[in-house]
């Protein structure tokens, strides 16, 4: 009779499950640690997981254990960085105060109507031309790469509801991380019907893909936010619902507004961000928005943390080594050259140098990134040697993001932004509505 360790009578030593709930148990302080303070620290949380994650690798490999590989594993990758992002998205959503029209949102409209677009056709080229990518798989390589973090932007970003951080900068580092992700969308099924050789697709693409998909999710996402965060106060203050659960409020709602998306065929990941916002709008005074906030806010970080430290076990030098010179150098070539560069051409002059110089330094790459590549290798469409460059070249670009954005976030905006006062200069039109009385 084989019976499972945990009750087996008598001497024994344990198993690998054993072995993994203390390593979870370790990761979990590990997060508590990192994650304390972590705005006035030198390095970001993601770089200490990143580093566990590496470390384990190795060890993994010595155990003979079976482990995540982000290409044979593309389905598990895919849906973990979805919950993930969804959540995320709609964390970011809540956070954001700033008036829905004027200029708090002229720079994001830049960083999206421009810098977006330019980055996903300088990288597309690349791809081609130096790295040998057929024209579809190039565009779905420039496309993965496209999105900036929710998470790891929001260490840069805006903070919690009532917290006095609304300046332009945050703003725009969080509306652009917010929306990217979903933004991304029409350009992946771009590089994928590029890739099929269908004819006819253009017509489908623009009114589904570019239209629909866009505008259908941006209205069910703050329709379906503002309905949520009425039903919720409703119920709170008729004591229905306890307030010691307002962060599984935020958790719920997310869900709901995600996969009713979903079912009409619009962008989920927008209708998330889209609903935060809508959910955020309906009462901002309101103790739920806290609640609901702070819940979401610890869910997205645990899940980001728990990717990346998933990320970190599944490097290999044989996986690293399959982007070769042409996709290392892309790294370099996409966030010291394109983002910099796109960014301070297209904010307006009006904008202090230093502020421009720190919104296009830190166009973190992250889950969304790792999203989009799980789910086009989920597919099939690439042909498998185009599957791996892709996927591999964006885990490339997101590993060295996380270390390099991640070590420079606090000193970058310590000097760019707070020493030299870029901020100021841009954050009183931003103040609430209230606060102007």
């Amino acid at each position: 009779m084989t019976l499972p360790a945990a009750i087996v009578p008598g001497w024994h030593g344990g198993t690998l499950a054993a072995a993994g709930i203390v390593a979870a148990g370790v990761a979990l302080f590990a997060a508590i640690l990192a994650l304390t303070h972590q705005r006035e620290r030198a390095f970001s949380a993601a770089v200490v997981y990143l580093a566990l994650g590496a470390l384990a690798a190795p060890l993994l490999r010595t155990l003979g254990v079976d482990w995540y590989n982000p290409v044979a594993d593309a389905h598990v990758g895919e849906r973990l960085t979805e919950f993930a992002l969804v959540v995320a998205l709609f964390a970011a959503g809540v956070r954001l105060d700033s008036p829905l029209r004027g200029r708090a949102w002229a720079a994001p409209a830049l960083l999206l109507l421009v810098v977006m677009p330019v980055t996903i056709g300088a990288v597309a080229a690349f791809g081609h031309w130096v790295m040998g990518l057929s024209a579809g798989a190039a565009v779905v390589l420039a496309a993965a790469l496209a999105p900036t973090d929710p998470v790891l932007a929001g260490d840069l970003g805006v903070g919690p509801p009532g917290e006095e951080r609304e300046d332009e900068p945050s703003v725009a580092i969080t509306a652009e991380a917010g929306l990217n992700d979903g933004l991304a969308f029409p350009f992946v099924f771009l590089g994928l019907f590029l890739v099929s050789g269908e004819d006819g697709w253009v017509g489908e693409w623009i009114a589904a893909d570019v239209v629909w998909g866009i505008a259908g999710g941006i209205a069910l996402g703050g329709t379906l936010g503002w309905g949520l965060g009425w039903l919720f106060t409703r119920m709170r203050d008729r004591g229905l619902v306890s307030d010691a659960l307002d962060g599984w409020a935020a958790i719920g709602a997310v869900l709901v507004i995600y996969g009713l998306t979903d079912l009409v065929g619009a962008y989920g990941f927008l209708a998330a961000f889209a609903g935060g916002i809508g959910f955020r709008r309906y009462e901002r005074d309101h103790e739920i928005t806290r609640g609901a906030h702070g819940g979401a806010a610890t869910v997205e970080m645990v899940g980001e943390l728990a990717l990346i430290l998933l990320l970190g076990s599944s490097l290999t030098l044989s996986g690293l080594a399959v982007p070769g010179w042409s996709g290392w150098l892309l790294v370099p070539v996409l966030l010291l050259v394109v983002r910099p560069l796109a960014t301070m051409a297209a904010l307006p002059g009006r904008w202090d140098r230093r502020a421009r110089l720190w919104i296009g330094w830190f166009g973190v790459r992250g889950v969304g990134s790792l999203y989009y590549a799980s789910a086009v290798a989920a597919t099939g469409v690439l042909a498998p040697g185009e599957t791996r460059l892709v996927v591999w070249t964006v885990i490339a670009c997101v590993v060295t993001s996380i270390v390099v954005h991640g070590v420079t976030g606090g000193p970058l905006t310590r000097r760019l932004i707070v020493r030299h006062g870029a901020v100021r200069d841009v954050a009183e039109p931003l103040r609430r509505p209230a606060d102007r009385r």
